[in-house]
């Protein structure tokens, strides 16, 4: 009798055949980026001069900077901290004289003998961080001449994030409204003077004076809440020490 013998599909047949077409798939993926490859050669090579001219003018462009700031930004900022020193030392000597302060300050606004004041030195080295500071002086030697608009004029040019400096300007200008008789403005500079940096010098300093001023504009909300804020992150200062009178009486006003 005959016997009929099955045949059996080889193990691995399967897989041998996914494995095929995986080899396919990985074919025809290089050979895409491989298409893609040349087409990007193509370009390169067609547009290779104009790519090459335009890193020339990167490199030429920063070569420019870096030249422009050894052989001129640096120089003038030396040359403008050497101007500085001449009518800084008038500005000192008004801060610790008796009297005759005014012509002090006025030889430091306009210099002398043939130097700079702090005025020309803010318009000659206006890009400079000393031209920066010679507004600052000659806005404060202008409001302690009691020249208020033009002290202003000067604070406002200034611009400065030091610690004590950003601050202290700002509080200037807010002064000088205070001066003339423009509480609003007054207000607005010291909320900016305390909020510029936080210290326990002008922070507190500068809260007061604006909490000060909103009492005046009758803004008795306002004022308590600029009065607590020393309360509570400035106690040990000057202006916390006696805080307390002045948030009960912005509260004692705002329930009149």
């Amino acid at each position: 009798m005959a016997t009929y013998k099955k045949k059996y599909k080889p193990e691995g047949k399967k897989e041998q055949q996914e494995f095929d077409e995986s080899e396919f798939e990985t074919a025809g993926v290089l050979n895409t980026l491989d298409e893609t490859a040349s087409k990007s050669e193509q370009w390169i090579e067609k547009n290779s001069k104009p790519l090459f001219l335009a890193l020339v003018g990167i490199v030429v462009l920063f070569l420019a900077y870096l030249g422009y700031n050894k052989y001129v930004v640096e120089p003038n900022e030396i040359e403008a901290s050497n101007e500085l020193a001449f009518p800084r030392k008038y500005f000192d000597e008004a801060a610790t004289a008796g009297s005759g302060i005014d012509s002090l300050l006025t030889l430091g606004l306009e210099g002398a003998d043939g130097k700079y004041g702090f005025l020309d030195i803010a318009d000659a080295y206006s890009s400079t961080n000393a031209g920066n500071l010679a507004n600052y002086y000659a806005g404060v030697s202008y409001l302690q001449m009691k020249k208020y608009d033009k002290a202003i004029e000067h604070l406002e040019k200034f611009n400065s994030d030091d610690e004590m400096l950003g601050p202290v300007a700002l509080g200037a200008v807010g002064d000088a409204f205070a001066d003339i008789d423009q509480p609003e403005q007054a207000l607005e500079y010291y909320e900016k003077a305390a909020n510029k940096k936080n210290n326990d010098f002008t922070t507190p300093l500068f809260l007061y004076k604006a909490g000060q001023t909103a009492m005046q504009l009758n803004k008795f909300d306002k004022a308590a809440s600029l009065f607590t804020k020393i309360k509570d992150n400035y106690p040990t200062s000057d202006q916390g020490r006696d805080v307390e009178k002045f948030i009960n009486a912005a509260k004692f006003a705002t329930n009149k």
